[in-house]
């Protein structure tokens, strides 16, 4: 079994920056796969950006590619580095993770285990 707890949304004007952060309960995440996802109102979650800690292969959805950044620390810690902030951004962001079996995937389906959701708003 995996917790995982987001923390670090919040609100911010467009243009700016905030960092979220994803601790999961499981020592040695090596073994998994962890991920962001994010949900606007009225739409269908999507992915932002995956991580391997297995490796430390990553992957980022193209629309948020160059403003974003993932990483992770052995710490069992999962990041979201996000900057230059834009309205549609807006959203909440949950964190993911899937024991590793040697690929990244972006589908919300594959992943076991899931944070409560951290909520992003960004104004315009």
């Amino acid at each position: 079994q995996v917790q995982l707890v987001e923390s670090g949304g919040g609100l911010v004007q467009a243009g700016g920056s905030l960092t979220l952060s994803c601790a999961a309960s499981r020592r040695n995440p090596g073994n998994y796969l962890m991920g962001w996802f994010r949900q606007a109102p009225g739409k269908e979650r999507e992915f932002v950006a995956a991580k391997s800690f297995s490796g430390g292969s990553t992957t980022i959805a193209d629309a948020v590619k160059g403003r974003f950044t993932i990483s992770g620390d052995s710490a069992d810690t999962l990041y979201l580095q996000m900057s230059s902030l834009k309205p549609e951004d807006t959203a909440t962001y949950y964190c993911a993770a899937k024991p590793w079996r040697g690929r990244l995937t972006k589908s919300s389906s594959e992943y076991d285990y899931w944070g409560q959701g951290t909520q992003v708003t960004v104004s315009s």
